[in-house]
């Protein structure tokens, strides 16, 4: 007869135990938290002492951050205004405050050092909403108050679900909208003057179908 030792898991449940070895919610540093981003292949923001897990993007959510990433990195490159990164990268909002944003532009000059962990600023946040209630209510809410606080001047938010993407420009201490863009459109820019997003091709990406350089179908 074989012999188990006590407390031997004889399954591949999870070893909730090793929660044990950080720290509580509400208590986490900031330094604790860009360490576990280190040794984590998840996306994980951070909020006053605690962490949020986000959902793994889905194979046409990164279809779609595919093209975006394209389309505007082709247009930014193009006219050398600066460049476009993309999660997993923190964002710092304030002190106590991170995120994970699916695009972000910066202009030159902001990026601060290549060795940096995070990013201090942005001038231009994209994001592609989950399915999920919580990361919808974080995109479509508590991201757009928290970007704006942030005085980032411009977030689009594109939603996958209802088709369309929000564009938003900061006016004062809130954001406005500039635009309400669906399929048959072209989402522009305020921020970036000439920048013009084929909304169509924008979610027939998500289907594996067309680039930003030809029209959906070819």
């Amino acid at each position: 007869m074989s012999f188990v030792p006590p407390n031997t898991p004889l399954d591949a449940s999870p070893v909730w135990d090793v929660a044990l070895l950080f720290p509580a919610q509400g208590q986490w540093s900031v330094n604790e938290y860009l360490s576990l981003t280190d040794a984590s292949n998840r996306l994980v923001e951070f909020d006053a002492g605690c962490i949020e897990v986000l959902e793994m993007p889905t194979i046409a959510h990164q279809r779609i951050l595919r093209f975006l990433l394209a389309a505007l990195s082709g247009f930014v490159n193009a006219r050398n205004l600066g460049e476009v990164l993309f999660a997993a990268l923190p964002l710092r909002l304030g002190n106590d405050k991170y995120r994970e944003s699916d695009l972000i532009f910066v202009r030159h000059g902001q990026t601060g050092s290549a060795n940096e962990r995070f990013l201090r600023t942005a001038d231009l946040v994209v994001e592609v909403v989950s399915g999920g209630a919580t990361s919808r209510q974080r995109d479509l809410v508590i991201k757009r108050e928290e970007y704006a606080a942030a005085g980032i001047p411009e977030y689009w938010i594109v939603d996958p679900l209802d088709k369309r993407i929000t564009v938003l420009t900061l006016a004062g201490a809130e954001y406005a909208v500039h635009g309400e863009f669906a399929p048959g459109e072209q989402a522009t820019s305020r921020l970036l003057e000439g920048l013009a997003v084929d909304v169509t091709a924008t979610f027939r990406a998500a289907e594996g179908f067309g680039s930003p350089d030809e029209p959906p179908g070819q």
